[in-house]
């Protein structure tokens, strides 16, 4: 039996592929290589030390799907693959619901008929929205959010709950990430961002090491210590980790949950240039300049859910984060193109 990883060649789902190989599942990988490279699939095949067997395919490709599901003998799915750019998703907003969601009732479709209804989904506390107060907990209402990305995320956790309502023999773990940062130890495999980085830390990695000028820092007005905002920020591999203890999981139960992944500590944006200084001895220069439209001053976990379900709690510091960040950078200045 075998574990479906979509999207496995991407930045969480690499991590989480040699997680899983490391704690003795048998994996498969799709991917259709629009967020992620053929280099990364080659280097998490050596970190993982084998051969692990890979379909190039798109989850909204009914009969590519049935060819795997057809030659391999999966008793589960660990859902990562869709697009996930915020600003994108407001330009381009029916390929987000397109992909996402279709892509998804798509491959639920699939899995129904081959009678695999176990689910891991990577799902994002976006779906908090704007108008809860930190710690977030899983109790909170969600739907309120503020862009087409975090919409997806909320559709599907509403769809994937559905489904486990109209079918009591489906398990659906909606796992709900905060900021994901670092990479693996080895520096082998990280994160890659097509073009400018959306996100802080590969930012930051980037200006470090010179390919672009500055980081900028959007508001120091908010109501924080130092006026800028926090977030929790979360090691890639404790996040990978996360999703191992999660399939343990939902190997012995059934229904839908919904488990934050995050540290439960907020960290601020001159909090993480700082500790990126001090970790690698490297500067980060930056400027503040206004803020952007839809973010808030504050957003961390609760992660107390995580714990007490699958005894799983992040263990690697924000140095951690920051020093494995600088090691992928450095060793591969222009990620798997290097």
């Amino acid at each position: 039996m075998a574990i479906l990883i979509t999207g496995g060649c991407g930045y969480i789902g690499s991590h989480t592929a040699i997680e899983m190989t490391k704690a003795g599942y048998e994996i498969v990988i799709l991917d259709n290589f629009y967020n992620s490279k053929p280099e990364a699939l080659r280097r998490l095949r050596e970190l993982a030390g084998r051969e692990i067997p890979f379909y190039k395919c798109d989850i909204r490709d009914a009969e590519g799907l049935r060819r795997i599901f057809s030659e391999n003998s999966i008793e589960a799915v660990v859902h990562f693959a869709g697009l996930k750019a915020v600003g994108e998703s407001v330009s381009k907003p029916l390929e987000y619901y397109e992909n996402n969601v279709g892509g998804t009732v798509n491959l639920c479709q699939v899995m129904a008929e081959a009678d695999c209804k176990r689910m891991v989904f990577s799902s994002s506390a976006t779906v908090y929205g704007m108008n809860n107060p930190s710690p977030l907990r899983e109790e909170m209402p969600t739907g309120a959010v503020t862009n087409p990305y975090g919409r997806t995320k909320y559709i599907i956790e509403e769809i994937l709950g559905d489904v486990c309502k109209a079918d009591p023999e489906w398990t659906v773990i909606n796992l709900r990430y905060f900021n994901p940062i670092g990479a693996h130890e080895s520096g082998r495999i990280g994160e890659d961002p097509n073009g400018i980085p959306n996100n802080l830390m590969p930012y930051i990695s980037q200006v470090a090491i010179g390919k672009l000028e500055k980081l900028s820092v959007f508001g120091n007005d908010y109501d924080t210590h130092d006026g800028t905002g926090v977030r929790d920020y979360i090691h890639v591999v404790d996040l990978a980790l996360g999703h191992v203890r999660a399939l343990d999981y939902a190997m012995k139960h059934k229904g839908a949950e919904a488990i934050n992944l995050g540290t439960g500590t907020g960290y601020s944006v001159l909090d993480i240039i700082k500790a990126f200084e001090d970790a690698n001895s490297v500067p980060v220069p930056y400027q503040i300049v206004g803020r952007r439209p839809g973010d808030i001053a504050v957003c961390y976990s609760d992660p107390s859910k995580a714990e007490r379900l699958l005894g799983w709690k992040a263990e690697r510091t924000i140095r951690d984060m920051c020093r494995d960040s600088w090691r992928w950078q450095s060793n591969n200045p222009n990620g798997f193109d290097s």
